[in-house]
């Protein structure tokens, strides 16, 4: 089958799970402009600003979280998945829907459930450590993709991560002047962008926040994105390069360009894209969860693109000793961003979308 193929991307929640998403239905839509594209979400996700804004169709169904843990919420949750499979086969319905392609996140089981037997189903697991409902749905999907061996995903081809044209082509050095005044930062010092996902991180707000006059006293200019739902206090600030807290940073293009080192959480999608853009970095990974964020981060630290400071050992002490020499060491940061770019996965996005394509074929 070829033109006119309907597509229903399952992925929602987090950038983790969104931005994958969005790099492939940009190379399907690349490859074959009939191609039709609608992503499946929920209202309380990313995917209510992420989506609209990148020019695609978004549908929403019921969240239904899946417990790590025995707790009261099972009790409710075949009644929850049952309501939220049932409003995806509706929207399948109505969209005419010819493949599902998931990502993991809440959304993706109820998607991959209401496919079963119906249409093929696609998965792609961005993260070391394949979660839940990428498990559950794999058991039956047509072909399976992974960003690194050893995911747990049975016959899953390894691709890398996708990522979106705008960074993964990122001409850095072109825009750095231009991303530093959209910023408001120094056009000359070195700059550490700083943050903790797309929910932001407080452990890491707490040890910037409170380094920020050593940050600054050392000639450093500092990006800092610390979340749409917390609030950070600055102490009060030497002269020197200015420190830049936003919310959330819309222009990760230009956040990435105008940086020299990246702090960041280890997640699936952070990695991959600091690796495209070809940044050094500090990587704090989330100590909760089934461990995927270092491992996530352990290519990079193996190529010397990149450290780990442990979430319970980052304080402005750390900052002191690990992160500022770092960052103010051109050498060295040049040395890691050269180990940085050749890690990129090489077209991971038209690799997914040419495994949707042959799914409906």
């Amino acid at each position: 089958m070829s033109g006119g193929i309907s597509v229903l991307l399952a992925g929602g929640g987090t950038a983790g799970h969104i931005e994958p998403a969005l790099a492939v239905a940009d190379a399907l839509v690349a490859a074959d402009p009939t191609i039709t594209i609608t992503a499946l979400g929920t209202e309380r996700g990313l995917e209510t600003s992420l989506v609209p804004d990148r020019g695609y169709e978004l549908r929403l169904i019921p969240a239904v979280p899946l417990p790590r843990k025995p707790s009261t919420d099972l009790l409710t949750l075949p009644s929850r998945m049952h309501r939220a499979v049932q409003a995806t086969r509706a929207v399948m319905a109505e969209r005419k829907v010819d493949v599902v392609v998931g990502f993991g996140g809440y959304v993706a089981l109820p998607a991959y459930l209401a496919a079963r037997k119906r249409v093929p189903v696609v998965i792609h697991e961005a993260n070391a450590r394949a979660g839940l409902a990428n498990k559950i749905g794999s058991r039956w999907a047509s072909a399976v993709a992974a960003a690194v061996d050893g995911s747990g995903l049975r016959g899953a081809q390894v691709v890398g991560n996708p990522v979106r044209r705008s960074l993964s082509e990122l001409d850095r050095a072109g825009l750095r002047a231009s991303a530093r005044e959209f910023f408001g930062l120094d056009p000359d010092a070195p700059t550490l962008l700083v943050f903790g996902g797309s929910q932001g991180a407080q452990r890491i707000n707490a040890a910037i926040s409170e380094a920020a006059p050593d940050l600054v006293g050392a000639g450093i200019g500092v990006l800092h994105a610390h979340g749409r739902k917390n609030t950070i206090t600055l102490p009060e600030l030497p002269a020197g390069p200015a420190y830049v807290s936003v919310p959330y940073l819309d222009r990760m293009d230009l956040a990435y360009s105008a940086a020299d080192l990246v702090l960041a959480r280890s997640g699936a999608m952070t990695v991959a894209e600091i690796a495209a853009v070809g940044l050094p970095a500090v990587y704090v990974p989330l100590p909760h969860g089934n461990g995927e964020q270092r491992l996530n981060a352990s290519g990079q630290i193996a190529a010397g693109s990149a450290i780990i400071i442990e979430d319970a050992e980052l304080d402005r002490a750390t900052v002191v000793s690990r992160v500022i020499p770092l960052a103010v060491d051109g050498i060295v940061r040049d040395g890691m961003a050269a180990a940085a770019a050749g890690l990129a996965a090489e077209r991971a996005d038209e690799r997914v979308a040419a495994m949707v394509r042959d799914a409906v074929r």
